[in-house]
């Protein structure tokens, strides 16, 4: 695997959707909307988070929760888990495949309690009004994905708060946005190889973890929202068979060969 590439495009990708987070949240913050009177409750919940920890510590989150998400769902559609491909297209084509099935007036069933429909379908006719109406509806689509999936992968798919979901980059679908990027690097060949997503955030994380440990030399000290960074690291499965095999394995060996033990 090459971790060179990874790295590049990690790094890159969470500088792109930190920043892209940040204007959407000053954005939101800012501004008096009809939409965002809908949404009271997210706007409450998003108002307390920063109040319990702060701008960044919100930002660093809801960034990195949907480069994780946006990892798995495209290591997901390489090897055939999701029926249809929730980011990535068929081949001929440039828009995910979800997205184009749903132009088709085809949305699954499986999804039909995480998202409206109709408001989808009307999005995409053009019924009803949005500055972008398939960046809207793709959107609906990606979260009503991710949510269906809570039941059964809890541990990758929480469910997405209200405010994670405000938060969502704007661009999703264009050359430049993130999700391209996913796709460009986490090609067929390299999603062979499942330790990419735990090779994938440790070199995400690579860079706030230096932050944290070049703070700790200015006797700076580690904010809760900052563990993560500095103790968590991802265990190659050689270095995890090594442990296995001179601990529990020796202990085996040694049952085995001396049946006084």
């Amino acid at each position: 695997m090459n971790t060179g590439l990874l790295k590049r495009f990690a790094q890159a990708a969470r500088r792109q959707l930190c920043e892209q987070v940040a204007t959407k949240l000053e954005k939101i913050l800012s501004t008096d909307s009809a939409e965002l009177r809908e949404k009271v409750k997210a706007l409450e919940d998003l108002k307390k988070q920063i109040a319990a920890t702060s701008k960044s510590a919100v930002v660093d989150q809801v960034a990195y929760t949907w480069f994780n998400r946006f990892c798995a769902l495209r290591f997901m559609d390489v090897n055939g888990y999701n029926r249809i491909g929730t980011v990535s297209p068929d081949a001929g084509n440039t828009q995910p495949a979800i997205l184009l099935e749903a132009k088709q007036g085809v949305i699954d069933d499986s999804l039909s309690s995480f998202l409206d429909k109709q408001k989808v379908f009307a999005l995409l006719s053009g019924k009803l009004p949005s500055s972008d109406p398939q960046q809207e509806a793709y959107r609906s689509l990606l979260v009503a994905v991710c949510n269906n999936y809570h039941d059964t992968m809890p541990f990758l798919f929480e469910k997405i708060a209200d405010y994670t979901e405000l938060l969502m980059p704007d661009d999703l679908l264009s050359e430049g946005s993130v999700l391209n990027a996913v796709r460009e690097a986490l090609t067929p060949e390299v999603c062979e190889d499942v330790e990419v997503i735990g090779w994938l955030y440790q070199i995400y994380i690579s860079e706030k973890k230096d932050e944290v440990f070049d703070g700790l030399k200015k006797n700076k000290k580690i904010t809760p929202e900052n563990i993560p960074a500095a103790t968590q690291l991802f265990t190659p499965h050689w270095i995890v068979r090594y442990l296995a095999e001179n601990s529990l394995g020796r202990l085996w060996m040694l049952i085995v060969h001396s049946p006084s033990l």
